[in-house]
């Protein structure tokens, strides 16, 4: 099977560290005091100057202080490459397919890649600046798709492509029927064993 996923806060947890420079970004830079919004409802992957409550501008400005510093530092989900590696070793072909932008600044390819070769991510092709991701899932033509972000998992659903939204503080209060909640890597890699079962 060709799987799509996303890798934001889906192989990796980078909401702690996002968090992290969002807090020092809104005390040291803006000077202001960091009051969270309550949300367990954000449909997608810019949660951070949601809970802060920042402008548009203030959210660039955050990713052009930080944005390198957060790709570099987030670390993979607990087992998330050992399922991964499963998931390669039994012959189905992995796309990563990421929001994550190029910069004027910021070589986001280079950074990313590096990345994943330092943390050992086994993958066939990476897609970044993935805006659309229902056209990246209809042109790579997936069977599987899993991403944390809930309108982008309603965007490839809608298309008919079986996915799978990776649970999270921010999207937790969302719920679609055709879309299945996991909340771990063993928890996606079960769900997903089974389903191939059930299919023969």
């Amino acid at each position: 099977m060709i799987i799509g996923i996303d890798i934001d806060d889906t192989i990796t947890d980078t909401y702690e560290v996002m968090m992290g420079y969002a807090q020092e970004y809104t005390l040291d830079v803006l000077g202001r005091e960091p009051i969270i919004n309550e949300t367990n409802s954000c449909s997608n992957h810019l949660y951070i100057q949601y809970l802060h409550n920042w402008n548009k501008d203030e959210d660039l400005k955050y990713l052009e202080l930080y944005y390198e510093n957060i790709i570099k530092e987030v670390r993979p989900k607990t087992l998330a490459i050992k399922y991964l590696n499963k998931l390669k070793e039994e012959g189905h072909t992995i796309v990563l397919i990421t929001a994550r932008w190029e910069t004027e600044y910021i070589d986001i390819v280079g950074l990313t890649k590096e990345w994943l070769r330092e943390n050992n991510v086994p993958y066939d092709k990476l897609i970044v600046n993935a805006e659309n991701k229902q056209m990246a899932a209809k042109q790579e033509n997936l069977d599987i798709f899993i991403d944390d972000s809930f309108k982008n998992c309603q965007m490839v659903s809608d298309i008919g492509i079986k996915t799978f939204i990776m649970d999270t503080r921010t999207n937790r209060n969302l719920d679609d029927e055709r879309i299945k909640r996991v909340y771990s890597w063993p928890h996606f890699y079960s769900v997903f064993k089974n389903m191939i079962k059930e299919a023969k």
